[in-house]
């Protein structure tokens, strides 16, 4: 299992490099100035933030119980990355409407939205991470066979 230092990397640069993908494009795709647009992805950057690293703990202790590793297939990646995003819309649906003075169904539009995207980015970033900082049970399982 990954260590917290290394839990606390992976969600720093992963909300890193999302605001540096997601702002700009939010802002020219909605028409939104930059700089409040700006203000929301850094607060939901900070809620995802958080939300990340207890997501991932919960979610590699219920992999370790249920299947006695924390390696993911695929599919589990996928199942990971919507799961993560649905509880994400959840929290995040509320500033997006209440900073931007927009409606709750604009606000679940813009988020749907940005879901989609980190849904993508979530699922390229985690595999990307996974092959950078390989845990060495996963090296192990690969040397075996």
């Amino acid at each position: 299992m990954r260590s917290t230092p290394d839990r606390i990397r992976h969600a720093i640069s992963f909300e890193i490099l999302g605001l540096a993908l997601i702002t700009p494009i939010g802002a020219w795709l909605f028409h939104v100035p930059l700089a409040d647009l700006g203000v929301v992805t850094i607060v939901g950057a900070t809620i995802a933030t958080i939300w990340n690293y207890v997501y991932n703990l919960g979610f590699d202790h219920l992999m370790q119980r249920l299947r006695a590793t924390t390696r993911k297939t695929p599919l589990i990646r996928i199942v990971h990355a919507i799961l993560f995003e649905v509880c994400l819309l959840v929290f995040l649906l509320p500033v997006i409407a209440l900073y931007l003075e927009v409606s709750l169904l604009q606000a679940l539009l813009m988020d749907a939205s940005f879901a989609a995207f980190y849904a993508v980015y979530a699922f390229a970033f985690n595999w990307g991470y996974d092959r950078l900082f390989p845990l060495p049970e996963w090296r192990e399982a690969a040397a075996k066979g």
